[in-house]
């Protein structure tokens, strides 16, 4: 072999045509076999699309991670499409116009800012549930969406004439990853190269967290940073650190009644034991291969909540099955075949490749789980959602109406984690089905929904008789959509909204989505059970979260009879009887044509213009002001005052909220002002391309303490010159105008939750040069990043508490922009108001050398105008 590794002229003929392809096996042996699979495709990708010395040295540095598990090196992904939803989109396409203005005013050409590969949008973020428990509540929230919405759907629309290869898939067409995962991937695709075709594995990034459910068929993926996506869409590769690989090892089969859910949540629980932070993670072992692709994609989609970057299930027969069972091509279906057996990249139950660590699950030991009431990695048996409630008591002991202490406010069978396998919608419906026989009925304060993930889901009900069957207790589709999952639940039933005023009970929300931190379903709820869509159904029967299902009654039957779960809970006989029944392989494409052909979409005016001509008045898109040739980097050495000080586990949620906008916040009153009406403001995400909401929003969250002023208001900070408390947009201003630097301090998992990038603007809006913790969630560490805030991680032992900082305290950060490079020692003193100083090493949370230059140029949007001003944005 030549020392560049250069690809062999392979040649694999699949019906009669001739397809060139990286045969790793060829090339490198028996040894290729020693790597986990996510590294195979990541060889793959470097020998396809790099060259000479660049190639040679990844190529040897992949080989030699086989020594220990581990490398430092850093290699170029080059993925082949990206993936978005509506609120990372419109922020992402909102940047992209504002750079065309820049370039324009700079005298260059706006249009040579174009992304140069395929772009797909889906718009699944901003559906609400507000019709519920009716027969037209889907097309009652889908109206409603476009009228709080169309602006910003105009805008999308412009996007999709003005800029190549960007495509946006309407409202009612799904949620993301479940398009992702029916429609759009190929799990091998072809590329045209020199006169050539190749067939060549299908690897992507998403601007979403859950971008690891496509994992689940054995396609690359994973979640990125909005403002790390921008950089690859205009050319530049993502530059990753070799990754750690974690292998799980499955063995055994789960047993009857046990489901996906339950299977996803006990990996979510083991691997945030071991403490998995970033991490790829690989499934391995013959417990594998009786998971069905459903399955998998469950667990693939709870890659974030157990800390990993991918959760990867290799290619095999139960891949090809999913394929057939949702309609791809038979030419399709065997290039997939014939690549991935030829290419070194079939699954293999009894290979034991090389892992960085590994643990080992027994399938047969996972019984039906739930998670929370707080995080998604707290593991609970189903029947000790009230022994977990017991240390969160109501808070009083007033009766109202017969309503439990911990009432079911919500009860959701939401996300694309659990309403894409087909097998967990069906077990709901049985459920529902067998509760309408013995004549029960949800409690009138429970807050019934079903959001799918995919309109084929209607259809394949439909087909089992069961569409019916969950309308009559209270779960008619209210849309296709993430609705709850992300915040988007509409308002609580009177009933619970009287409870909450009068103190009188502790609600909880019970949904089959993948997060359950405090008012991310809801702002006035902050205790969240996760759970299969079957049990959602069950405890939205009981109406009480606190009840042992194993043991008491969900109700009484009109005939007096108590029914318990055990009464309800279908076979796995009956599961697949109505699988059978429900399979069409036509469904899928057939559905989501039908959606997509949207007349309201279609009638949407929208601009043609190569430049996006802003409204002035608009309180939906304003131009952003990062979005300049003249924002510069913040590195440096400087004295700051603290914004804020944070303690452990702040999420996304708490620093970007997505959920509902306040009426009685300042935010509220903002918009007001601007001649909104107050009583229908829509949710935070939805405002996501006006700069001016999202920094006043930055940091709303009732649940989040600011430890440097614990008694704040919600989103208020203390102005330490002046000793003022108020919002916290305001202090920031403040220090502006007075040329302070100003930093954020914070403890561990800080970011964890969705990547939003506006989690990490607000903060560059804010004035943050950097944040300091004790750790970062990769997705929002990488954000941050890509505005120019440079993260620093503690030392070890130091902490938020450890530092005790107190109003007066001011932290001096040295790192000019020479000095870094990835992983570096950064010092920082802590210089007391008492005169005393404290110093410590931080170290720079950079990880590529592309990170370093990002950081110099003050983030990704100057990176981008500098490259195209200079001519050197990449073409394909």
């Amino acid at each position: 072999m030549e020392n560049t590794y250069a690809p062999s002229p392979a040649v694999l003929v699949v019906n009669g045509k001739s397809y060139r392809f990286v045969d790793l096996p060829a090339m490198f042996g028996q040894g290729l076999f020693r790597l986990p699979v996510v590294l195979r495709l990541l060889l793959e990708n470097v020998v396809r699309n790099t060259a000479g010395d660049e190639r040679r040295r990844a190529v040897e540095a992949i080989l030699r991670w086989c020594d220990s598990g581990s490398s430092e090196y850093e290699i170029a992904f080059q993925p082949g499409r990206v993936l978005m939803h509506d609120t990372t989109s419109t922020p992402a396409l909102v940047d992209i116009a504002a750079m065309r203005d820049s370039l324009a005013e700079a005298g260059a050409d706006p249009a040579v800012l174009n992304p140069v590969m395929p772009v797909d949008s889906s718009v699944d973020h901003s559906l609400a549930v507000e019709y519920f428990a009716q027969p037209d509540a889907a097309r009652g929230n889908l109206q409603l969406e476009f009228r709080r919405n169309g602006e910003r759907y105009r805008f999308l629309r412009w996007a999709s004439k003005a800029l190549n290869g960007v495509r946006i898939h309407p409202p009612g067409t799904g949620i993301m990853h479940t398009i992702n995962l029916e429609q759009l991937a190929t799990v091998v695709t072809t590329e045209e190269r020199a006169g050539e075709i190749w067939a060549v594995p299908d690897m992507m990034i998403g601007t979403d967290s859950h971008t690891p459910m496509i994992n689940g068929i054995g396609v690359l993926g994973w979640g990125v940073g909005g403002l790390e996506a921008q950089t690859v869409m205009f050319g530049m590769p993502v530059m990753q650190r070799i990754p750690d690989v974690i292998g799980v090892k499955l063995t055994g089969a789960v047993r009857p009644g046990v489901l996906a859910t339950d299977v996803a949540l006990t990996v979510t629980k083991r691997l945030r034991d071991i403490g998995v932070s970033g991490e790829f993670v690989e499934f391995y072992g013959p417990g594998v291969s009786t998971l069905t692709a459903g399955q998998r994609a469950v667990v693939a989609n709870m890659a974030p909540e157990y800390g990993a970057s991918t959760a990867f299930f290799p290619v095999d027969a139960n891949t090809v099955e999913y394929l057939r069972d949702t309609g791809r091509s038979v030419e399709n279906i065997e290039l997939v075949e014939a690549l991935c057996t030829r290419a070194g990249l079939w699954f293999d139950p009894q290979a034991e490749p090389i892992y960085t660590r590994v643990i080992e699950i027994d399938l047969d030991a996972v019984g039906m789980h739930v998670a929370g009431p707080r995080r998604p990695q707290d593991l609970l048996s189903y029947a000790h959602t009230g022994r977990a409630l017991e240390q969160f008591p109501c808070y009083s002991h007033a009766a109202l109406h017969g309503v439990p202490p911990h009432p079911v406010a919500i009860a959701a069978i939401t996300s694309c984690t659990n309403t894409t396998d087909p097998a967990l919608l069906i077990a709901a419906g049985l459920i529902a089905s067998k509760a309408r026989r013995l004549g029960l009925r949800v409690p009138r304060w429970v807050k019934t929904s079903l959001a799918p993930g995919s309109p084929a889901a209607g259809a394949y009900l439909r087909r089992a008789g069961l569409l019916s069957e969950l309308a009559a207790v209270g779960f008619d589709i209210v849309g296709y959509g993430c609705t709850t999952c992300i915040g988007n639940s509409g308002p609580l039933t009177d009933v619970i909204e009287e409870g909450i005023s009068a103190s009188a009970i502790r609600p909880v929300a019970i949904l089959s989505g993948n997060r359950n931190f405090p008012g991310r379903v809801h702002p006035d709820l902050d205790l969240a059970f996760i759970m299969s869509p079957p049990l959602v159904v069950a405890f939205a029967l009981a109406g009480d979260a606190a009840l042992d299902l194993s043991h008491d009654a969900l109700q009484m039957a009109p005939d007096g009879r108590a029914v318990r779960l055990s009464d309800l809970w279908p076979t796995k006989e009956e599961v697949d009887a109505a699988l059978r029944l429900a399979a069409e392989p036509s469904d899928y494409r057939k559905s989501f044509a039908v959606a997509a052909d949207n007349p309201a979409w279609r009638e949407l005016d929208s601009p043609d213009s190569a430049r996006y001509p802003w409204n002035p008045d608009s309180t939906i898109l304003r131009r952003p002001p990062f979005a300049s040739l003249d924002e510069a980097g913040q590195l440096g050495s400087y004295r700051a005052y603290p914004l804020l000080v944070v303690g452990d586990d702040v999420t996304t949620d708490h620093i970007s909220p997505a959920s509902a906008i306040p009426k009685d916040s300042f935010v509220a009153d903002f918009l007001v002002e601007c001649g909104d009406d107050r009583d229908d403001l829509n949710v935070f995400a939805s405002r996501r391309g006006n700069w001016e909401v999202m920094v006043r929003g930055a940091f709303y969250n009732k649940t989040l303490v600011n430890l440097l002023k614990p008694d704040a208001p919600v989103a208020h900070t203390l102005h330490i010159p002046s000793g003022e408390v108020m919002p916290i947009f305001e202090a920031a201003q403040r220090y502006r105008e007075a040329g302070h630097s100003v930093v954020l301090v914070a403890g561990e998992r800080y970011g964890m939750g969705s990547s939003r990038d506006w989690a990490a603007k607000g903060q560059r809006l804010l004035g943050v040069r950097a944040v300091l913790a004790v750790s970062f969630e990769r997705i929002h560490r990488s954000n941050l990043i890509g505005m120019g805030i440079l993260p620093l991680r503690l030392p070890a032992g130091v902490s938020p508490s450890t530092l005790h900082i107190a109003p007066g305290d001011m932290i001096e950060v040295d790192v000019e922009p020479d000095a870094l490079f990835p992983r570096c020692s950064v010092g920082v003193k802590i210089a007391r108001a008492n005169g005393r100083g404290d110093t410590i090493t931080a170290i720079a949370a950079v990880e590529t050398s592309l990170e370093v230059d990002l950081l110099r140029a003050g983030g990704v949007i100057p990176l981008i105008l500098q490259k195209a001003i200079a001519g050197t944005l990449a073409h394909r």
